[in-house]
């Protein structure tokens, strides 16, 4: 059997699981491991400036790649501890990722070794796995239980911590016989889905919710064809935005406080009975429990044992991979259909379609400064059916999200129940990474972007060319909306005098506004664009989309906006503060382009 260090038989396993793309920073206690990577050579690395973008750029990799795991790397101590983050934001989202860093030598770890760190422990919370390797051969365990967990049940990410002495380690390790471990999703019955089949027909207005559940098990064409197999409108919660395409007729528009529709939430209202498939019952979906699940059944579907009841007991649970329940759904739909046993539901569908033809919140706005509002109208119109958004968290995701447009599966990357700020950038260049033909466009308020500008290098470095729309109000404009409820605006302004802003006949950079975000990403090697007229938007998007091809580098399109707009949510799915809505299709004309 060869002989080999554990750091090679660690690297040989990773090809062998397919996880090739790693994204990190090297160290000192996690060199033998690099030195492992560069004598293969099967493995591609791309270098973050910062460990905690590494983490996000390993979850918008995974994320965007469908089936691949996406693998952060890091040394010793303060690695770990910035990596906390992004394996928190995965794990929320059940999303795989491999956490790999560097440790003291075994027989250090109880001395207070330099950086070392007990990352095991803090990491456990927010992991599936995270575990110190102190036998080296024990590191290809390791890393199979790692794959097998990540990829078992509901997903989400591993941490492996070497220590240098187990990384220089040798064993007997052949590669040829090293098989991946089977893995377990959990399957709904035929009997289950019968039932829950019954219930669905004897409803008078149902509807299907779809969660991010069905993104990870890649069943959205299945959720379309149930959909449309028994006729039933469709609401996708935030994170399984794109599982049905949003100008398909059965398309009802999303619920929640935050990033929902007008639309939908009267549709949700309207229903009598609730099918829920690979979703969480997240509460900026619901709500006040008692507004969301008065007068309706539920039966909830998830691959998870332990969330059938976490936030309430529905009528009907079914623990399954989202995928394996809808097409077992689909059989007894089908078989209905057949038998001529499923109810007419058009009438529903078409008062559902009525609702979302005429509750639209209004976009065109001609105002200098610009309204948010305009500018995802012109992104609609500009990116079309095909981009792949990448957002985190604020006043510029929640309106993204009630009036952007998405089309397909995977084409919306949101960190949604950890939200941290930062997170778009890296993320984005993990989407890249994952697929460089896409068209890939951040969506970042200015707060977001400077948390983890520094990675605007990385993507000028390694040719990661994405768009980066970067709404720029100088203000911590979702803190400061909720900041009314307390009658203050306190500690969220960004804003102050540059003395360093420059003016430029093409652009425009306005001074009290603060950093001059045009240099920073220059600086950087990226290119930008700033915008302060709202007929100017659509232009500066076809620009940057130019700028893209030719040079393969980030592009910045700064838009400057109104200093102070409000963006419709509250605090129950039936009391919505709307600030800006129109009752009847944009008089305009964009009427097709808008919520």
């Amino acid at each position: 059997m060869p002989r080999m260090r554990t750091v090679d038989a660690a690297i040989r396993i990773l090809e062998i699981e397919g996880a090739t793309q790693l994204f990190g920073l090297p160290g000192a206690a996690i060199n033998p491991f690099y030195s492992a990577m560069r004598a293969h050579g099967g493995i591609k690395h791309i270098l973050a400036r910062h460990v905690e973008a590494a983490s996000h750029m390993a979850e918008g990799y995974t994320r965007a790649a469908a089936g691949n795991i996406g693998v952060c790397v890091g040394t010793s101590g303060p690695a770990g501890t910035d990596m906390v983050t992004g394996l928190y934001s995965a794990a929320a989202d059940s999303i795989p990722i491999l956490a790999i860093t560097g440790q003291a030598p075994v027989d250090k770890l109880h001395k207070e070794d330099f950086q070392a760190v007990d990352i095991a422990a803090i990491a456990a919370p927010v992991t599936k796995m995270a575990t110190t390797v102190r036998e080296p051969g024990q590191v290809p365990g390791a890393f199979a239980q790692a794959f097998h967990l990540m990829r078992s049940g509901r997903p989400g990410p591993v941490l492996i911590d070497l220590p240098l002495d187990v990384q220089l380690g040798e064993i007997d390790f052949d590669p040829d016989t090293y098989r991946p471990l089977p893995v377990y999703k959990p399957s709904a019955t035929a009997d289950q889905c019968a039932r829950a089949i019954n219930m669905l027909t004897s409803a008078e207005r149902p509807l299907i919710v779809a969660g991010g559940g069905i993104v990870n098990a890649d069943a959205s064409d299945a959720l379309v064809e149930f959909a449309e197999t028994v006729n039933v409108p469709v609401v996708p919660t935030l994170m399984g935005w794109g599982t049905i395409p949003d100008d398909h007729p059965l398309t009802a528009g999303m619920a929640g406080l935050q990033t929902a529709h007008r639309y939908g939430n009267a549709t949700m209202l309207a229903a009598d009975f609730v099918l829920g498939i690979g979703n969480r019952w997240a509460n900026r979906h619901t709500g006040g429990l008692d507004t969301y699940r008065r007068g309706r059944r539920f039966v909830h579907v998830d691959i998870e044992p332990t969330q059938i009841g976490r936030v309430f007991a529905p009528d009907f649970g079914i623990v399954s991979d989202a995928k394996a329940a809808l097409e077992q759904l689909l059989v007894v739909a089908k078989q209905r259909r057949a038998a001529g046993r499923l109810p007419d539901w058009t009438a529903w569908v078409a008062e559902c379609q009525e609702r979302k033809r005429t509750m639209r919140r209004k976009t065109h706005f001609d105002d200098v400064p610009i309204k948010p509002q305009r500018v995802y109208e012109e992104m609609n119109r500009v990116f079309g059916r095909d981009v792949r958004y990448v957002t985190s968290i604020g006043l510029s995701q929640i309106a993204g999200g009630q009036f952007l447009q998405v089309f397909k599966p995977r084409n919306w990357i949101n960190c949604g129940q950890a939200g941290p700020l930062g997170w778009t950038l890296p993320a984005a260049l993990g989407a890249v990474t994952a697929d460089r033909d896409a068209t890939v466009v951040g969506l970042s308020g200015d707060y977001d972007f400077q948390f983890l500008i520094e990675e605007l290098a990385v993507g000028a470095q390694f040719n990661l060319p994405y768009i980066h729309v970067l709404v720029n109000n100088s203000y911590l404009g979702l803190i400061r909306q909720a900041q009314r409820s307390f009658d203050m605006n306190y500690c969220v302004s960004l804003g102050f005098d540059n003395i360093n802003s420059q003016e430029a006949a093409s652009t425009a950079s306005p001074k009290d506004y603060g950093v001059d975000h045009r240099q920073v990403a220059e600086g950087m090697g990226c290119k930008a664009i700033q915008v302060v007229e709202p007929d100017a938007i659509a232009a500066a998007l076809h620009a940057a989309q130019r700028l893209t091809r030719e040079h393969k580098v980030p592009v910045v399109v700064e838009i400057f906006l109104e200093k102070i707009t409000n963006i419709a949510m509250g605090t129950e799915i039936d009391n919505i503060v709307e600030f800006e809505h129109s009752d009847v299709p944009d008089p305009v004309g964009h009427a097709a382009l808008i919520d």
